[in-house]
């Protein structure tokens, strides 16, 4: 029976994957959520889709209305409807927290990035976007599936979770009013640690400095602040580089 497929809303209970690749992603990583997989008549290269759909029992539909009801763009060719999952955080391995954001691409890119540097685990503190939201999961390119995320509504719960029950676990928020300088030299080198982010337009609150080891990256006085994509890359490639 095909899948009652509408516009995307986030009270919804699954999901759509938006292109090829990331759809392979999903067919791939979470094969055991997938409800079916549209393709559209002109996409030609249908073969590796196919054969991982028939692998697991999932149903491919040619459609080219459904795909333009779905999608707001004019290269979308495969759409993955999923189911939407729940994931706990791995309590032995480093975390990325993203606190309060509220960019949907600027979400997927810190995704793929996390996946790109070997960080697995992120931890959200809501308010923030919907990870599940289309957008998100296209500008992830399909890293999410990948990846253990767990929302939080509060950074206390986060802490009772995971840092109080390993007092090892080290905490670094990433906020311009520190002191501390984190450059190839003086990144710390603990084994499990979380690396705090906050908002895109406000950054961290004030009292992340007592949460957690206040850090920040050196940059010109020219600027305000980094985008917070790339003030994210440069905290995960130092900490796993080191």
């Amino acid at each position: 029976m095909e899948f009652a497929v509408k516009p995307y809303k986030k009270e919804f209970a699954y999901s759509y994957v938006l292109g090829a690749f990331p759809t392979i992603e999903l067919l791939t990583k979470r094969p055991e959520t997938v409800e079916e997989v549209y393709v559209h008549s002109s996409f030609t290269d249908r073969e590796h889709v196919e054969q991982l759909c028939k692998s697991h029992g999932i149903p491919v539909r040619e459609n080219d209305r459904t795909i333009a009801k779905l999608s707001d763009k004019e290269n979308v060719f495969v759409i993955g409807v999923f189911r939407k999952f729940t994931d706990k955080l791995s309590a032995t391995e480093p975390h990325l927290m993203l606190v309060n954001p509220s960019n949907m691409g600027n979400a997927g890119t810190i995704l793929r990035t996390c996946l790109a540097f070997g960080i697995h685990d992120i931890a959200i503190i809501t308010p923030a976007i919907d990870p599940f939201n289309p957008k998100t999961i296209r500008a992830s390119m399909g890293a999410i599936f990948s990846l253990r995320i767990q929302c939080f509504e509060s950074f206390e719960e986060y802490r009772k979770q995971y840092a109080s029950a390993a007092p090892e676990r080290q905490l670094y928020s990433f906020m311009l009013t520190a002191e501390e300088q984190l450059t190839v030299e003086t990144c710390p080198k603990p084994e499990l640690y979380t690396l705090i982010f906050g908002n895109e337009a406000t950054g961290l609150p004030a009292e992340y400095a007592d949460y957690a080891n206040a850090i920040k990256i050196p940059q010109s006085p020219e600027v305000d602040s980094l985008n917070l994509t790339i003030a994210v890359g440069i905290g995960a490639f130092l900490f796993r580089k080191s």
